[in-house]
């Protein structure tokens, strides 16, 4: 090795010969992100009576390592709908410069325009149509950003809203939506509370903080990329309460023991 300050830690060049810097170079076409390195598991929600409520859990994977334990995946806008982001990490933060730089415009717009000629503010429906076409966007330009998102709060009309987009730009709604191993998990929990449309009038919202708790305690038990540690946000008209540090209670893996077909077997 080559110990000298100016070119520390490198191949000796009159050892091994100069360093062939066309290594570095490529003729062939940009390449942008295969696949997602570090990234967050399922995002849930679900509609009650008067608003939506959305959760989250607080870890990012690398890979199959549990390796940020405080990374917050929900996010607000607007104080008047939550985002929940699933999938890679860095496209989500991307994402989250790009909504506060839309909020700000927002609040500029609006802060300076008078009360008889003010323009509406993006509420939910209208922030999902446009992350939508983001997200098509970029996925037409074979450069997506790898991130499932849903959409929480109120429409113009002032009734619940909950929408779903990928990164191929795909849109759906639901009365509850679910990303990741949640949707597969913690549907069918969610599905049992609020089949349809017209089961989301008769669900208070305990009942819908108290699904959505008892799904996250499901993903923990279950899915190997998830958290403990969660958070969770509720959207009405009276504005966005989101608490950041929840925690599962009352665990029990009493059932473990009966799980067959993981691990060694002794039966």
């Amino acid at each position: 090795m080559d110990h000298r300050p100016h070119a520390w830690g490198r191949p000796r060049d009159d050892v091994y010969g100069a360093y062939d810097a066309s290594y570095m170079q490529t003729n062939g076409p940009n390449q942008h992100t295969q696949s997602p390195i570090v990234t967050g598991t399922s995002v849930l929600a679900m509609k009650f009576k008067d608003g939506v409520v959305i959760a989250a859990d607080n870890l990012a994977s690398y890979g199959s390592l549990a390796r940020f334990t405080d990374v917050k995946r929900l996010r607000t806008f607007a104080e008047s709908s939550v985002v929940g982001f699933g999938g890679d990490v860095s496209d989500m933060q991307y994402l989250d410069r790009h909504l506060t730089e839309l909020a700000i415009d927002e609040a500029y717009t609006t802060s300076n325009t008078s009360s008889e000629n003010a323009q509406p503010t993006l509420n939910a429906r209208n922030l999902h149509k446009y992350l939508s076409k983001l997200l098509y966007h970029r996925r037409s330009k074979f450069d997506p950003l790898w991130n499932h998102l849903l959409v929480a709060g109120l429409d113009e009309d002032g009734a619940p809203f909950l929408a779903a987009a990928d990164l191929l730009g795909t849109t759906f709604t639901s009365p509850s939506l679910a990303t990741g191993f949640g949707s597969m998990l913690a549907q069918p929990i969610m599905r049992r509370l609020v089949p349809d449309e017209a089961a989301v009038a008769n669900i208070s919202r305990d009942q819908a903080v108290a699904c959505i708790r008892e799904c996250m305690k499901v993903l923990f038990y279950r899915d190997a990329r998830s958290l403990d540690a969660y958070s969770l946000a509720v959207v009405t008209k009276a504005g966005v309460e989101l608490s950041e540090s929840e925690k599962l209670e009352n665990q029990s893996w009493a059932f473990a023991d009966r799980i067959k077909g993981y691990g060694t077997q002794t039966v």
